[in-house]
């Protein structure tokens, strides 16, 4: 028998026939090379080349994980379902040069989805620090129009750490491709595969955690190349290949009289052939990875884990157990991808530090339908848990300002690089109208927008019928404005400023009617269910006759004069209007008992208004010690907070109504004032509908102010609260729209002013601390946007007391005395409670 092995036979046969000399043949192969200085040196070197490649890798990863930052995304409530093809295109621009991805690495990014029963189901975007801020959130916005993203920093691993004395059992894996790269996974899936897998984590109990995390980056046409070569030509995508197959084919060579192995035989087209339902497998697949080959690919790695806690050494089988059952569960939903290709899964050594460093090594090769098909936004809108967006977001139009000094900050946009947005000053002169339940917000844009004004020197009234948006702005006013500050606080029990709506010192006669009107007005409107045309033409007749005595007049010497012959005969003697004479002959001429049934329901409301303390300081307390024109031309702070729970909710609007009417009296005199010396001022009231009683018809008034200058924020809770005129007038009148989160019936109303951009049910779905909002921009209207307001800075401790303390010491100040800041005092008159000596 002969055993000598011919050349022929190729190593395997040599190594069947004569195992021995192939062995010694092979040691003495080895001996040489190792003792080989060349072969050392080769060694050497390509261990050199292999640690600094490994260092080179680890010290790209190093910089891909620094200042990594997580995008929380909200699906919005109308989601277009090739949105995520549009994102996943979008971003493959981010593609590196090949020198820089040689240095530097290329960035990929981490889509993750987290499911615990204290957070519900969340959808991030893992960032690495590379990608320039605001890239990832603009690409959201234009693939989902309408989402929300939350960036954090730093970015948090997506499975929670274990706590001290608890053990946390992780399970899952990763998934790769079962076959060739080169061909496709399904794209055309009729269910939601992110449903599914929300649904597959649902039911957890409490501690545990789901994630599924899809990392991608984007890869060259060298790399799709190589991944899809021999993809189409392969007859069967999923036969093993390599030294397996090449030793059964060695190994079977030898037992057959032939070779097993012959030259296919080809058709017309160059395929091999072969009976028909093969033909067409071998077509469909190359069709397939002919059309997988276009377009955009990503580079991608499908990782799967279920966290569960357990507390010592106990249930460790057991919890391992449920947590392998629910990383199954996530794994199988992948199933529904199997087309051509299908995701095998494969167990990973370090499964938590892989997933938590986000680590991407060398992955599958996906274009961007397969990618979107498993890394996208869920297209149900009833999935349970889900963190949703409550409206969709809307980017603001470029014309919209930032900021700057002529601006006033509203906020950020909540979208994209959620840039400031502000309104132009002059724009603001057609006011504001700020809508919205409590607690959404409003107080906070309200005491920016005051502490705005005050700090770029412009006049602003505020009105608080609650108490805390005057306490809010008065801790965080800066020192250097408390001069500058006038203060109405019914809490305090120092004396108030006086504000006397009778005092024509400033004004003249020639806003005596206007005054008395104002007042009228203002009595009449908050009392209308006791109010009469009687009590209506007591009250002015009075008020015209105090007035028209020399001195200054209050309220107060009302109840004397209707009540009091002798005060009555000696101010009414000297009555130089015969109307008046008239009325006073034809009042004397009644009975006791006639007058008291005339004069009771005024005197009744009256009475009850200036037995409080506060109130009759600070209206009936003599002759005014601050002028309203003062405050609005050289930039002044009036504060005044009327708490309802103080003073009662009917004094509350009465003393407000007085302020307002007493501003509109300041206003109206820059009519006699070029129109390019009118400073620019605001006058902000919370609850507006409370205290817009005055005789000037709203829609008149705010077209006045706006050319006199004056910006009125007109705030409050819901259209229900506002007269069909108040309504009327604020809708034509208030062009600039702040509205946060509405009911059903005012969103209907509302969403004329946001259509067809933001809808009813946008209106109503906003988030606290977010509004949407339609301003004009040069008089213009602009497109609606939607905004998150900013937080308060933290207030400063004893800051109330210390600028509450110089309002009180430049009250009591001479009004020719300089304040401390430079400017002169806003104060005038005598300090309050002196009276007027006539009336003694």
């Amino acid at each position: 028998m002969n055993t000598t092995a011919s050349p022929e036979q190729g190593w395997l046969g040599r190594a069947l026939l004569a195992p021995g000399a192939t062995l010694r043949d092979i040691a003495a192969t080895i001996g040489h090379s190792l003792v080989s200085p060349a072969t050392l040196v080769v060694a050497l070197g390509v261990a050199g080349v292999l640690a600094a490649a490994r260092a080179l890798v680890r010290r790209r990863g190093r910089r891909l994980r620094a200042q990594a930052r997580q995008v929380t995304l909200l699906t919005p409530p109308v989601l277009d379902a090739k949105g995520a093809l549009a994102f996943w295109s979008h971003l493959i621009g981010q593609l590196r040069p090949a020198w820089a991805r040689l240095l530097f690495g290329q960035p990929h990014l981490g889509f993750e989805y987290t499911v615990t029963p204290e957070d519900g189901a969340a959808i991030r975007l893992w960032v690495p620090g590379t990608v320039p801020p605001g890239l990832i959130e603009r690409a959201v916005a234009s693939a989902w129009p309408g989402a929300h993203t939350d960036t954090t920093r730093p970015a948090r691993s997506p499975l929670p750490d274990a706590l001290d004395g608890t053990r946390r059992i992780m399970a899952g894996g990763e998934l790769r491709l079962g076959r060739r790269e080169g061909l496709p996974l399904r794209t055309d899936y009729s269910g939601d595969l992110v449903r599914d897998l929300i649904t597959a984590a649902d039911d957890l109990a409490p501690g545990q955690a789901a994630c599924v995390q899809i990392l991608a980056r984007p890869v060259t046409g060298r790399r799709v190349a190589r991944a899809t070569r021999n993809a189409a030509t392969a007859r069967s995508a999923g036969a093993p290949a390599g030294v397996v197959t090449a030793l059964a084919r060695e190994v079977l060579n030898l037992i057959t009289p032939e070779p097993l192995t012959r030259p296919a035989r080809t058709n017309g087209t160059g395929a091999a052939s072969g009976d028909r339902q093969t033909t067409m497998e071998y077509t469909a697949a190359a069709r397939a990875a002919a059309t997988k080959a276009r377009g955009a690919h990503w580079e991608t790695v499908v990782r799967y884990a279920v966290s569960i806690p357990v507390p010592g050494d106990r249930g460790r089988g057991e919890a391992r157990a449920v947590a392998r059952g629910r990383a199954d569960a996530l794994a199988t939903v992948f199933g529904a991808c199997t087309d051509h290709n299908y995701y095998r899964r494969r167990r990973r050594l370090r499964l938590a530090l892989l997933i938590a460093e986000r680590r991407l090594e060398r992955g599958d090769v996906l274009s961007v339908p397969e990618l979107a098909t498993i890394a996208h936004l869920p297209t149900d809108d009833g999935l349970p848990g889900l963190q949703r967006a409550g409206a969709r977001a809307l980017t603001p139009a470029p014309q919209i300002p930032t900021g700057g000094p002529h601006t006033k900050p509203l906020g950020l946009a909540d979208t994209g690089g959620r840039r400031p947005v502000a309104v132009k000053v002059s724009d603001a002169r057609h006011h504001l109208h700020i809508l919205g339940p409590t607690g959404v917000g409003k107080s906070t844009l309200l005491a920016r927008l005051i502490l705005d004004d005050a700090d770029a020197g412009r006049g602003v009234i505020v009105i608080d019928p609650k108490g805390d948006l005057v306490t809010d702005v008065l801790s965080r006013l800066p020192s250097r404005l408390g001069d500058r500050v006038v203060l109405f606080d019914a809490d305090s029990t120092a004396p108030p400023p006086c504000v006397n709506p009778l005092d024509i010192g400033r004004i003249g006669r020639a806003g005596l009617d206007l005054a008395v009107d104002n007042l009228v007005t203002v009595f009449h409107r908050i009392f209308h269910q006791w109010w009469g045309p009687r009590t209506d033409d007591i009250m002015r007749a009075s008020l015209l006759t105090l007035c028209a005595q020399p001195g200054t007049a209050t309220l107060a010497d009302l109840p004397r004069l209707l009540t009091e012959p002798a005060f009555r005969q000696r101010v009414t003697r000297t009555t130089p209007d015969p109307v008046l004479r008239g009325f006073w002959d034809s009042y004397e001429q009644l009975s006791d008992t006639g007058r008291a049934q005339l004069i009771g329901p005024l005197l009744n409301k009256l009475r009850a208004f200036l037995l409080r303390p506060f109130v009759r300081a600070a209206i009936a307390g003599g002759p005014s010690t601050i002028e309203f024109t003062d405050i609005l031309d050289q930039g002044g702070i009036c504060l005044a907070r009327l708490p309802k729970g103080s003073l009662g909710e009917e004094t509350s609007r009465l003393v407000g109504s007085l302020l307002v009417a007493r501003t509109w009296q300041a206003v109206t005199a820059r009519a006699r004032v070029p129109a390019a010396d009118r400073p620019d001022a605001a006058l902000v009231l919370d609850e507006a509908q409370n205290f817009l009683n005055l005789s000037t018809p709203v829609e008149d008034m705010l077209a006045e102010a706006r050319g006199l200058r004056l910006s009125l924020l007109l705030a409050h809770q819901n259209l229900g609260q506002l007269t069909r005129e108040l309504r009327d007038g604020i809708s034509a009148n208030a062009r600039n729209k702040i509205i946060f989160a509405v009911s059903p019936d005012d969103a209907r109303d509302l969403a004329r002013h946001t259509d067809p951009w933001l809808s009813e049910h946008d209106l109503t779905h906003l988030d606290a601390f977010h509004a949407a909002a339609r301003l004009l921009v040069d008089g213009q209207n602009a497109r609606p946007f939607t905004l998150t307001t900013r937080p308060l800075p933290p207030p400063t401790p004893g800051r109330a007391r210390e600028i509450a303390a110089a309002a009180r010491t430049r009250l009591s100040t001479p009004p020719d005395t300089p304040a401390p800041g430079g400017k002169p005092a806003v104060a005038s008159g005598p300090a309050p409670g002196t009276g007027d000596p006539r009336l003694i």
